[in-house]
């Protein structure tokens, strides 16, 4: 706790509520109840527990002080903040014992707004290398894997550090915390758990088959409670997804969808690129796509890790995906299909097993083989569906339908409208290639662009 001083003969009554501090010569005065909203392990915390009877003087600046103290009081830095550099706020705020109350303030996931989002800002790359994935934490902080190298930016992405791995190109990146990502390839054995302070490997979890031939990682994902690492043999005759306790040092629990291919079986040869866990329902959802001389095909299997069985099974042949993603709180399941390039939606409230899709779009569209929707991504943020097209971004929202007495259906028809994304001069541009979401931002990357963008519904600084 750093140490204050008392300064000569101005006294204090240590019995008043009211609290008088001298920071750099300049007088405040606040309240106890006002400097305990910092926590029990701050600064203020000495200050207000203290019973000295002269008034406490730090050696600080006192225009930043008033900052931190307005954020004490209101739970928001004022406006006249904006004269100042938000990494002297950090500094402060940390000498304080406050960052987290500043942290919450610039980037709480509560105050994304999906409809005032505009690119605000980009975040260099250093290298050639543009952006194969990028994986954020829920206060905002973000990781990119660009070639053999991650670069990590803190909550405020003012603070940045990059780190050289032993892969020659990461493919699969997962924020674990704000200092350690999982990081796999696909060609290159093994997961490697990345401290990105230090720089090094603190662990690397592999899979083996039958033949005890290496494994590479096709994909990773994440519960509150366990780790999932799709992995592939390195021969590719074999794959599984392995799952692991992340409150037990990542200790191997269970593995699912094992499967070793013999000859043609297509369907058992794809394995899973993209993994998602389902709040909602308490389940895993793994994807995978195969391209072949008759088209795209793939399936989407929602597993049950408990029993280790698959709940729910879709065989993507005609316009199958390509990407897919659940939102929780939408109760529902969206793609891009491949050909058409068209955004579907099936209800998981109301699966129907034969037909689940709706088209959002052009139903009438036809099929001609151009694959409109190639590299197309789709991601879900709260209540928000957000789809890439070429350079564009689509947001895709419900519209609420109030209310009808006598319904025939206990699940009425669901409607969702379209919005393009941005001001005009943040449209168009290179093919959009990974879009994640951290705190109150949303991070793009391009291809063949060594950048990441940043997408900010809230202009503090």
């Amino acid at each position: 706790m750093p140490p204050f001083a008392g300064s000569n003969g101005i006294h204090h009554d240590s019995s008043s509520n009211i609290v008088t501090i001298d920071v750099g010569g300049q007088l405040f005065q606040t309240t106890k109840q006002t400097l305990s909203l910092a926590g029990s392990k701050s600064f203020f915390s000495k200050i207000s527990n203290s019973d000295h009877t002269f008034i406490p003087f730090v050696d600080r600046d006192p225009e930043l002080f008033s900052i931190l103290l307005s954020l004490l009081r209101t739970g928001n830095l004022p406006s006249k903040a904006k004269a100042f550099d938000i990494q002297d706020l950090i500094f402060e705020s940390q000498f304080y014992g406050i960052e987290h109350l500043l942290l919450n303030s610039q980037s709480n996931p509560s105050q994304f707004d999906a409809f005032n989002l505009e690119k605000s800002s980009v975040l260099p790359l250093s290298g050639r290398d543009s952006p194969a994935a990028i994986s954020t934490t829920p206060c905002g902080s973000l990781h990119v894997a660009h070639g053999s190298k991650v670069t990590s930016f803190d909550w405020s992405l003012q603070r940045k550090s990059t780190i050289l791995t032993q892969f020659m190109a990461i493919d699969s990146l997962l924020a674990l915390s704000p200092a350690v990502a999982a990081a796999g390839a696909t060609d290159f054995s093994g997961l490697q758990i990345l401290d990105l302070d230090k720089g090094f490997v603190k662990d690397t979890l592999n899979w083996e088959n039958v033949t005890r031939s290496g494994s590479t990682v096709q994909a990773i994902g994440t519960s509150p409670e366990h780790l999932f690492t799709s992995f592939e043999s390195s021969r590719r005759n074999s794959n599984c997804i392995m799952v692991y306790d992340l409150n037990d040092n990542l200790r191997p629990v269970s593995k699912i969808g094992h499967y070793e291919i013999f000859g043609a079986d297509l369907d058992s040869a794809i394995p899973a690129t993209k993994l998602q866990w389902v709040e909602s329902h308490n389940l895993l959802m793994a994807s995978g796509s195969h391209s072949g001389p008759s088209g795209v095909s793939g399936n989407i299997k929602f597993w049950d890790i408990r029993s280790g069985n698959v709940v729910w099974e879709l065989k993507e042949k005609v316009d199958c995906f390509s990407d897919v993603t659940v939102s929780n709180v939408l109760g529902a399941m969206f793609k891009v299909g491949v050909n058409t390039g068209e955004v579907f939606f099936a209800d998981l409230r109301n699966m129907d097993a034969d037909h689940p899709w709706v088209c959002l779009g052009d139903g009438r569209k036809v099929i001609n083989g151009k694959k409109e929707g190639f590299g197309c991504k789709v991601e879900s943020q709260g209540n928000q569906v957000f789809c890439s097209q070429g350079g564009n971004l689509e947001l895709w929202s419900e519209i609420l339908i109030g209310p009808v007495e006598n319904r025939e259906s206990d699940f009425p028809e669901r409607v969702f409208r379209k919005n393009l994304m941005g001001r005009a001069k943040d449209m168009g541009g290179n093919r959009i290639t990974n879009v994640n979401f951290g705190g109150s931002k949303m991070f793009v990357t391009r291809k063949d662009q060594q950048c990441v963008e940043v997408w900010s519904s809230v202009r503090s600084f």
